[in-house]
């Protein structure tokens, strides 16, 4: 028995070594099987000029604004305007109670014919003077006090005159007038009201909103590195007679309508170290209000031989550090830090790590490591992942061989 049990043990091991030798053949057909390469998506760095667009918070004002104020001092017995309207210069928004300067005209017209009268008849008595002086009958000095009496007869006229106008405007002044077009708002005095030119409260204010002005701020700061690039030849300026400006609203939409950069303030303000600048904006349809916060994009200059990447190409670790994945001359990938200086659009515009030529991996390279093969194809932008369809069908292949 002992015998034939040794040989049953002999014949189990052999059959352990075939298995053994077998899976191990496996193993290495298996191992000589390599992943082909991930397809992922590249763009070729080229080198552009962007134009350097500044987002910048801001105000609504009006172009013109004008209190509404009496010049003369009176009872208020009518206000011709509705309020909230739109009104043009000269419209009659009040009316003073007249009656005083229509008596006031009156007499100062009264008082112009009393002189004129008298200047006639001293006219009048120096004709005859002169005339009696002529023929020797009267002395040189009752001449001279013809001259005199003409003279001041002559002022007498013109004084009354001047009263005569100034009543007439005056009474004029009655009526209290536009100054200005735009849209008046509420009524600050009523019927009834004794007011005058020294009153502190306005009657009314009109503000004028088309076009609107746009007051938008931007830091001392952003300005100095600003004029250094310019200074240094790394930007260019834009002409601030053609920069366009673009509005929007709180909300974030955009308003239709293009705007211009007028100027921009000398002085920085102590307390915020801010720099006002101005836009002006067309506002047809009255949407622009004034006291509006909106925010304001403007082109201030241009960035030359600058190189960008979409946004989602670029990483970020734990410290914030930006990192970009590019395809090596040996189609494999490979990690290059960067610096990312300000976002335009849907990119990065990149300042150090990047060079034209280089090709940044935009898409698939979430499924890879550094080192590792790539088959790069152009990225179509939002369309699907680049080589979707080849990882597709090498994947099919993959699995049928595993199942064989």
């Amino acid at each position: 028995m002992r015998p034939k049990s040794k040989l049953s043990l002999t014949a189990l091991s052999l059959s352990a070594l075939f298995l053994l030798a077998a899976c191990g053949e496996g193993d290495e057909q298996a191992g000589g099987q390599q992943m082909p390469p991930s397809a992922v998506g590249v763009i070729e760095l080229k080198a552009e000029n962007i134009p350097i667009i500044s987002d910048l918070p801001g105000r609504i004002a009006p172009t013109r604004i004008a209190e509404v104020r009496p010049r003369v001092t009176g009872m208020l017995v009518e206000r011709v305007f509705e309020q909230g309207s739109m009104v043009e210069a000269g419209d009659v928004l009040y009316r003073i109670d007249a009656e005083p300067f229509r008596v006031q005209v009156e007499s100062a017209k009264a008082t112009l014919q009393r002189a004129q009268s008298v200047q006639l008849q001293a006219k009048q008595t120096l004709d005859r003077q002169q005339n009696l002086g002529s023929r020797n009958v009267v002395s040189t000095q009752q001449v001279e006090n013809a001259v005199a009496a003409l003279a001041q007869a002559d002022a007498d006229v013109a004084i009354a005159r001047a009263n005569l106008a100034s009543a007439e405007l005056e009474l004029n002044y009655a009526a209290v007038k536009a100054p200005i077009s735009g849209r008046i708002g509420r009524a600050m005095i009523t019927e009834g009201a004794l007011v005058s030119s020294s009153n502190a409260e306005s009657l009314a204010t009109i503000q004028q909103l088309d076009p609107v002005y746009a007051d938008f701020t931007q830091t001392a700061g952003d300005l100095i590195k600003l004029r250094r690039g310019l200074e240094s030849g790394a930007l260019s300026s834009s002409d601030a007679e053609a920069a366009t400006v673009t509005l929007f609203y709180d909300d974030g939409s955009e308003y239709e309508h293009k705007g211009k950069l007028l100027f921009q303030e000398a002085t920085v303000d102590e307390t915020t170290g801010q720099v006002t600048l101005r836009g002006e904006f067309p506002n047809p349809e009255g949407d622009l209000l004034p006291g509006m916060y909106v925010r304001v994009k403007v082109e201030q200059g241009v960035q030359r031989n600058a190189l960008a990447v979409p946004q989602q190409a670029v990483q970020r670790d734990n410290s914030g550090q930006a990192s970009v994945m590019v395809v090596g001359a040996d189609n494999k990938a490979e990690i290059r830090r960067v610096r990312t200086d300000r976002a335009v659009g849907e990119r990065w515009v990149v300042s150090e790590g990047l060079s034209p030529g280089d090709r940044v991996i935009v898409d698939g390279f979430q499924k890879i490591g550094p080192g590792a093969p790539v088959n790069p194809t152009p990225w179509q932008g939002d369309t699907a992942e680049p080589g979707a369809q080849q990882n597709q069908a090498q994947s099919s292949q993959q699995s049928k061989a595993a199942v064989e």
